[in-house]
């Protein structure tokens, strides 16, 4: 007697088990990488440092 899961019965149900995993490991992934790489590099980055010369070109205009 085979166990038969839900997510295997058929060819298209682990396709898109598959595909849905996949997809959901990438997302966890590329968020993971990214806090990393932000928590290795703060301050050092535009997105840290934007307000120090944005505010300056601001000021420079008036």
């Amino acid at each position: 007697m085979t166990h038969d899961s839900l997510f295997f019965r058929s060819n298209r149900a682990m396709l898109a088990t598959v595909f849905v995993s996949a997809f959901g490991m990438q997302l966890a992934f590329d968020q993971g990488a990214d806090r990393i790489w932000d928590s290795i590099n703060r301050g050092r980055q535009w997105k840290d440092i934007k307000h120090r010369y944005v505010q300056k070109a601001d000021e420079e205009e008036e």
